[in-house]
């Protein structure tokens, strides 16, 4: 049995029961429940009542709740999927009045620092765990990234971090980071590079610099939306180097590949040979950049249908651990406001989004680059 949660609420096979809110990412959370051997029971679905969130309560075979006030006894854990002020919803005063049922709360990102707070007066007032999920640290390919850089940063001393992101992950760039240094203080922003003058059109990125983790950093965000679809539109998602005295470990894109590139070093012997190729030196023979893990990144069916519920489940069991734990969330919320505040300082630097309405884009495949006459003919569809 876990601690800390009454055995009357447990399902009939002792699993913990959980509750989540929200049907737009929440379905990320959702589809956690059909992988084979969750130890977790979904009880129910919280939402205004969306022909969407019927369809998905109808799909699951649970009931949908039009607020807290409707959640019955039993449920011990809540993942809200709801925005906060940032994003026009109430996703925070859900948090709270569920914490103050007694239940435990996963919510998903982003909150402004006073909500983190007032989220944490709730879960102090009923003893129960509150964490905010940033959901890419659990993703497949970032764990491998992030499993990575900390033995490489074991070995070596960080000399450098390069990161491209998109608006709408700004905060989760750095959990990220925080993960990948063990650390995010001494943090700061020095400088922005001028967009161009004139009638240019804007570039799609902003640039400036700063440093992480007392580490050097140079930050691309591509600061712009579009309003009718603010979830598409990113040239990428996140992208990160981190650079060593032996190389630089790379996540090329948010669902992989991993690679790490060997620095290009040529050894003292090369001077004086006739042929360069005659040089001996057993790091000559070692590839110039490795996979860390598969050399491809994720299809987007993949990821939609596996690396994000495998997040989502993963984040789920981390709270269920530390509520059997008894551990505080002051640490961790108090983490998280000093982070969101970074990325708010970086928002402010790089000026207001822009918001533009482009067409849609033409998408290609590594095949479409391929010289004329050379493709592989497509299987039809």
């Amino acid at each position: 049995m876990t601690a800390g949660v009454p055995a009357t609420r447990r399902a009939a096979d002792g699993r913990p029961r959980v509750a989540v809110a929200g049907t737009g990412f929440g379905r990320a959370y959702l589809a956690a429940f059909e992988r084979p051997g969750f130890p977790f029971e979904l009880a129910g679905i919280i939402a205004r009542g969306s022909a969407r969130s019927k369809a998905c309560a109808e799909h699951y075979g649970v009931p949908l709740w039009a607020g807290p006030e409707e959640v019955p006894d039993g449920v011990d854990l809540a993942c809200v999927a709801v925005g906060g002020v940032m994003t026009g919803g109430r996703g925070p005063q859900l948090a709270q009045e569920l914490m103050r049922r007694g239940i435990h709360v996963l919510h998903e990102h982003p909150l402004h620092p006073d909500e983190l707070v007032a989220c944490l007066r709730a879960a102090r007032e009923r003893r129960v765990v509150f964490r905010m999920n940033t959901h890419y640290p659990h993703v497949e390919p970032v764990r491998r990234f992030l499993n990575a850089a900390q033995e490489a940063t074991a070995r070596q001393r960080p000399l450098f971090v390069d990161v491209t992101c998109a608006f709408q992950v700004l905060y989760t760039i750095f959990d990220i980071l925080g993960e990948a240094l063990g650390g995010i203080r001494p943090f700061g922003i020095h400088g922005v590079l001028e967009e161009p003058a004139g009638g240019a059109a804007p570039p799609p990125y902003r640039s400036l610099s700063g440093r992480f983790a007392g580490v050097p950093m140079t930050f691309r965000l591509q600061n712009e939306l579009v309003a009718s679809a603010p979830d598409n539109y990113s040239h990428m998602l996140h992208r990160i180097t981190i650079g060593y005295d032996g190389g630089h470990l790379t996540l090329v894109n948010t669902h992989g590949p991993v690679q790490w590139s060997m620095r290009p070093h040529m050894p003292d012997e090369m001077k004086d040979l006739v042929r360069f190729s005659d040089a001996t030196a057993p790091h000559l023979r070692v590839p110039s950049v490795e996979p860390v893990g598969p050399p491809a990144g994720a299809s987007y069916s993949e990821v939609v249908a596996e690396l994000w519920p495998q997040a989502t489940a993963r984040a789920m069991t981390a709270l269920w651990r530390d509520a059997a734990d008894g551990a505080p969330s002051d640490a961790h919320v108090q983490r998280h406001v000093a982070l969101t505040r970074l990325a708010m300082s970086v928002a402010e630097a790089c000026g207001p989004v822009r918001m533009h309405r482009p067409d849609p884009p033409e998408l290609l495949g590594a095949e479409d680059l391929a010289p004329a006459g050379t493709q592989e003919r497509r299987p039809a569809t």
